[in-house]
């Protein structure tokens, strides 16, 4: 019998890549850490080896891990759009969408134009900005939908989970500047939910601060902590190779990125349609 690739299967596996996390995956599909696990031993016998290295804090890939997930990132996505053709394009109407600068370029690049091949009639319309302006742009309905990040355990009403994320402090590679007193720092602008975890963690070790750069550009902020500039705190999973985790600072607690909708919006089905697509389709 020729082995097949179960789209179920496929879509566990990516989740738990995304999240990096098998109880948070569990949770976002409403399945059972069991029934992930049993997917996952599913989709090895397929894929005819370990795909996953897991310990109690995160998932790495293996090499074969990595493999799959390039090849099938694709089949998932046209699977998605081919169901999103038989649910019919007639929806009409017009959706305002709020993202963090740091996640733009993967929203604008893979999950709008998907949701727009689906469903062509949509006008999208696109607002960046810091996590606390986002939520207060949705909580007076100029915002539908939003994607926010906030410290793990602050709630917001009806918030869908999108994925768990380890802030980390990073700094050059080739240079080590946290031993600095006042250590240099590359900040967002004000308001900026971990330019506040940054200023509670020093605050707490006893570290003085400057900072080096200030910026509502997450490009900015990559750039300056490359040149060995300044230090910074960014999510775990876009820590580039020029960058280095810097485990002498003090640790930041986990944080969560949630979709949020303004409340005229919780019942709206094209907004409900536009969730759906970025929770299936978002990572870092």
């Amino acid at each position: 019998m020729t082995a097949s690739l179960h789209i179920d299967l496929l879509r566990t596996f990516h989740t738990v890549v995304r999240i990096g996390k098998f109880s948070a995956a569990a949770a976002l599909l409403h399945k059972s850490p069991a029934a992930i696990s049993t997917h996952i031993q599913r989709l090895e016998a397929v894929a005819g080896g370990q795909l996953l290295q897991r310990d109690n804090q995160s998932v790495r890939l293996t090499a074969l891990g990595k493999r799959l997930l390039h090849s099938t990132t694709e089949l998932l996505r046209a699977h998605d759009r081919a169901l999103a053709d038989l649910h019919g394009t007639d929806y009409v109407g017009r959706v305002a969408l709020g993202v963090p600068d740091e996640y733009a370029t993967q929203v604008i690049e893979e999950i709008l134009p998907t949701f727009s091949h689906a469903w062509p009639n949509v006008v999208l319309e696109l607002k960046l900005g810091p996590s606390n302006q986002l939520k207060a742009w949705t909580q007076r309905g100029e915002l539908q939908v939003a994607v926010i990040v906030q410290p793990q355990g602050e709630t917001y009403p009806d918030a869908q989970l999108l994925m768990a994320t380890t802030p980390v402090w990073v700094g050059a590679a080739h240079r080590r500047v946290a031993q600095e007193d006042p250590v240099p720092l590359a900040v967002y602008a004000e308001p900026c939910v971990y330019r506040k975890a940054m200023a509670a963690s020093l605050d707490a070790s006893g570290r003085r601060s400057r900072i080096v750069l200030e910026s509502h550009s997450s490009q900015a902020v990559k750039a300056c902590v490359e040149a060995g500039l300044a230090i910074s705190l960014i999510d775990r999973g876009k820590i580039s190779r020029r960058m280095q985790i810097l485990d002498e600072m003090p640790a930041i607690p986990d944080h969560h990125i949630l979709l949020i909708r303004s409340a005229a919006a919780r019942d709206d089905e094209i907004v409900a349609l536009l969730a759906q697509t970025i929770q299936q389709m978002f990572r870092l």
